[in-house]
Order: C-alpha cells, then structure tokens, then sequence
C-alpha cells in the first residue's frame, strides 16, 4: 500500500520518532530537498503491515535503493544478511562516522550491507555531510 493508506497520526508518531531524520543514512528532512518517506521495514510486498514496529522514516534516496530488499550481500563476508532493522537494532551498534562524519563506516555485517546496498554513502550525501558538519549542523545527534 501507498504512503495513503497511513494516517496522518502514525505519520506524525513515525516522523517524530526518528527526530525528523532518515532511520539509515541520518539525513535530516530539514536540508532535503524532497518529502521524506514513510517506509514499511519488511516491505507490503511481501507481507508487511502498517503497524508502527513495521515504519520507518527514509529519505527519498535510501526508500529508493531499499525498494522491496530486506537482506543483500555483506562485502566484507560475501555472506547475505538482513539489512538494519531501525526498530529492532539500534543505530550506533552498527554505524559509525568517520573522522569528519562524512562517511559512515558498517560496525556489523548488517551494517556493512545496509551501507551498501542503500549506498548511503553516496556522493550527494556526503557533500552534504559534509557541508553541515563544516557549520555544526551534522551529525544530527
């Protein structure tokens, strides 16, 4: 199902959950130029509900790259690994910044993958990473 079929209340509970940032890249929706996503976890394709355990806030970048996937190959290991689950993992046990916090370096195999297959370390993103972090602004938290 579409966005549509979430009500505006789950929206705003989902959204202020994640502090109005990505659930994977951490961009902020303040700096982005496009809506962000409210983003079913195990997708609906595949059998995912619009429970609040199932959503998840996305940037328009990490919605499109996630797509339907929920696993892909580790680089590290070359093993397939479920990719970060925002509401059963937390954030900082599998992510971490380098130095400038330009780029986000996988602690985990799940990280590892979800790094990759989302590319969240994508020009564009990093530019911005690190454009905001020149003027206090990134990390986010």
């Amino acid at each position: 199902m579409a966005d549509s079929a979430i009500s505006s209340a789950l929206r705003n509970l989902v959204y202020e959950r994640a502090h109005g940032c990505c659930e994977y890249c951490r961009s902020q929706s303040e700096y982005s130029t496009q809506a962000f996503s409210i983003e079913h976890i195990f997708p609906k394709s595949k059998g995912g509900s619009n429970l609040p355990e199932n959503l998840a806030l996305a940037c328009q970048g990490c919605n499109a790259h996630k797509y339907n996937k929920t696993a892909g190959l580790d680089p590290l290991t070359r093993q397939t690994v479920p990719l970060f689950h925002p509401r059963q993992q937390i954030w900082t046990e599998h992510f971490a910044w380098n130095e400038d916090c330009s780029y986000l370096i996988g602690l985990s195999p799940s990280g590892r993958v979800t790094i990759s297959t989302l590319k969240l370390n994508r020009r564009q993103l990093v530019n911005l990473r690190r454009v905001l972090f020149a003027v206090g602004e990134h990390p986010p938290f």
